[in-house]
C-alpha cells in the first residue's frame, strides 16, 4: 500500500519528532494520518518506536502484534513484540522467550534473534550451555566484534560474563 502525500508528510514528521527525542509529538503526527495510512507498516513501526520510547509497554505490545499481522516476514515485528512483552506489566521474560523462540528458524540470518534468546535463557536461569549456544549462533550470523562487545556489557548476560570473555579472547 502506498501512502498519499499528506500521510507521507505526517509520517516524516513523526520520524523527525522521534529523531529529536519527542515521542509524544510523534504520536500526534501519526494520529493525524488517515485510517488507511495508520495501517501502513512504516506507520505501525514508527508508532511502536514512539510507544517504546515512552515506555508504554502494553500498547506497544498491541502495536507490535499489528506490525506482525501487517508484515509477518519482517523480523522486526517479532523482535518488537518480544521486547514489549518482556517489559509489559502483563508480560515476563518467559513470555518474551515464548514469543520469539518459535520464529528463530524463520529468520536464520538475523543475529539479534538468537542474541535476545540468549539473554532470555540466561535470565530464566536455564542451562548455561543453551545460552552460550544461542550466543554462538548470533556470533556466527552477525558482526562478531559488535555482538561480543554488546554481550560483555549486557546486564542480562552478566551471569556468563567469564564465558563470554573467553569467547572474546579477553581471558
Amino acid at each position: 500500500m502506498d501512502l498519499d502525500h499528506q500521510d507521507v508528510h505526517y509520517l516524516r514528521s513523526a520520524v523527525g519528532w522521534l529523531e529529536l527525542g519527542c515521542p509524544a509529538e510523534a504520536l500526534v503526527e501519526l494520529d493525524a494520518m488517515s485510517a488507511a495510512g495508520q495501517q501502513h507498516v512504516d506507520a505501525i513501526e514508527t508508532r511502536w518506536l514512539a510507544l517504546a520510547e515512552l515506555k508504554r509497554w502494553e500498547p506497544a505490545t498491541e502495536v507490535a502484534r499489528q506490525l506482525i499481522a501487517a508484515a509477518p516476514d519482517r523480523s522486526i515485528g517479532w523482535l518488537h513484540h518480544a521486547y514489549a512483552l518482556r517489559r509489559s506489566s502483563k508480560g515476563s521474560v518467559l513470555a518474551a522467550y515464548n514469543a520469539l523462540s518459535p520464529v528463530a528458524e524463520k529468520f536464520p540470518k538475523e543475529a539479534i534473534i538468537p542474541y535476545n534468546l540468549a539473554c532470555y535463557t540466561c535470565q530464566l536461569e536455564r542451562d548455561p550451555s543453551e545460552t552460550l549456544a544461542l550466543l554462538k549462533q548470533a556470533l556466527a550470523t552477525g558482526r562478531r566484534k559488535e555482538i561480543l562487545a554488546m554481550a560483555l556489557k549486557d546486564p542480562d548476560l552478566e551471569p556468563l560474563r567469564k564465558e563470554i570473555a573467553k569467547l572474546a579472547g579477553k581471558v
